[in-house]
């Protein structure tokens, strides 16, 4: 039985989610605030975690997927962000703190569910825990190490997965419809767009090892890891 934390101040609408995911075998705890938040956290790690942007006290729900994401135990916690927000600029806002995915109220309990079947399955690891090395990159499924030489670089959780993917298939152009269906596990409910954040994320992160110019936009088409740098 996964356990989910949901953090959200209405009391009304944190009870009406915990109803619907207990009837479909979730585990449930509940937090109001960050305070509370962080104590679950730091107690036990739940699988995963539902949390509303704006809570009351001075952190946001997007300073906690900072906090957590900074934190090696934390790091990989699944989590979905639920909020009244739904411009552009703050779903990719809330990418870029770190969740996992972004639902905007009001939404339905078979929405909620299917996202969180979703979200769940993507952060189940890739089959194979063979090293795979390409250009001099190496990435290690079983110890989550990528290096270039003596250099390592810290990825996120997601980020490993699209390197793990790409490497494995060097030179293959991936649409991003493809990307979302062989890394994110289930594309229905994800935009794909988040596959741009994730590799801008992810280049950034390869920089101190001198090869973020070997993930290459295919324009029209998406992206591949290239065995040669592209020309400028």
């Amino acid at each position: 039985m996964a356990r989910v934390l949901v953090v959200e101040d209405e009391p009304a609408i944190a009870e009406l989610i915990a109803i619907h995911l207990r009837h479909a075998g979730f585990e449930v705890a509940l937090a109001a605030a960050a305070d509370q938040a962080q104590a679950a956290i730091t107690a036990a790690l739940p699988d995963l975690v539902l949390l509303d942007w704006m809570l009351p006290g001075g952190a946001s729900g997007l300073d906690l997927v900072r906090r957590w994401r900074a934190d090696i135990r934390s790091r990989e916690l699944p989590v979905i962000l639920l909020t009244a927000r739904a411009q552009e600029q703050d779903k990719i806002a809330g990418l870029d703190a770190g969740a996992d995915d972004y639902l905007v109220k009001p939404f339905s309990p078979g929405e909620l569910l299917a996202r969180m079947r979703a979200v769940l399955r993507r952060r189940a690891p890739l089959a194979s825990d063979a090293v795979v090395e390409v250009a001099g990159l190496a990435l290690d499924p079983t110890t989550r190490r990528v290096r270039r030489g003596d250099t390592e670089c810290r990825l996120g959780p997601t980020e490993f997965k699209l390197l793990h993917y790409l490497l494995t298939y060097p030179e293959h152009v991936h649409s991003r419809a493809q990307l979302l269906d062989r890394v994110w596990g289930d594309h229905v409910f994800i935009e794909e767009r988040t596959v741009d954040v994730h590799i801008k994320r992810l280049r950034e992160a390869l920089l101190p090892l001198h090869c973020a110019q070997l993930i290459e936009t295919v324009r029209g088409v998406g992206y591949r890891f290239t065995l040669s740098a592209p020309p400028v």
